[in-house]
């Protein structure tokens, strides 16, 4: 992940990272909850996946989970869905009875396949300025890059498998 960017006037992040992976392998990481529990938080945290429904209109519900036990849920809802090549979702962080804390943000994933690498493109625009401020201050950079570090490692243990 070498092109973070934050720009505060438009209250976005945008990033990409290249897997060694084909499209469907990186696609099902990212849509499949038995897989995103498996990379989907920056170690040693881990996820948590309560439910999900990979459906426009659907939902996942999840928690990053320290080795405390500490949980941090989160609502993660489908405004559209491209099969293989884009969707995107409406995130906001929430309690563990599932009320969401707003505001939230609006996720944008498209996904390429080159030469049997795929790319993943992420814009995420915040409904406002201090979610933005406060997300970065969470450590979601750095956070961001340990957690694809994880979908890297993962996915080359399962491209093995295939």
């Amino acid at each position: 992940m070498n092109d973070f960017t934050v720009d505060k006037t438009t209250k976005t992040v945008t990033f990409s990272r290249e897997f060694d992976a084909d499209l469907s392998l990186v696609w099902d990481a990212y849509t499949k909850p038995e897989i995103l529990d498996q990379w989907w938080a920056p170690k040693p945290w881990t996820s948590k996946t309560k439910f999900m429904n990979f459906a426009v209109g659907g939902r996942r519900f999840y928690a990053m989970v320290s080795p405390e036990g500490q949980e941090h849920w989160s609502i993660q809802q489908y405004t559209s869905i491209s099969p293989k090549t884009n969707f995107n979702l409406w995130n906001a962080f929430a309690d563990k009875d599932e009320n969401p804390e707003l505001p939230g943000s609006d996720w944008n994933l498209t996904f390429s396949e080159q030469n049997g690498k795929t790319t993943v493109r992420i814009r995420i625009y915040n409904e406002s300025l201090a979610r933005l401020e406060k997300m970065l201050a969470m450590g979601f950079q750095e956070g961001t890059a340990m957690t694809l570090k994880n979908l890297e490692e993962l996915l080359a243990t399962l491209s093995h498998q295939k």
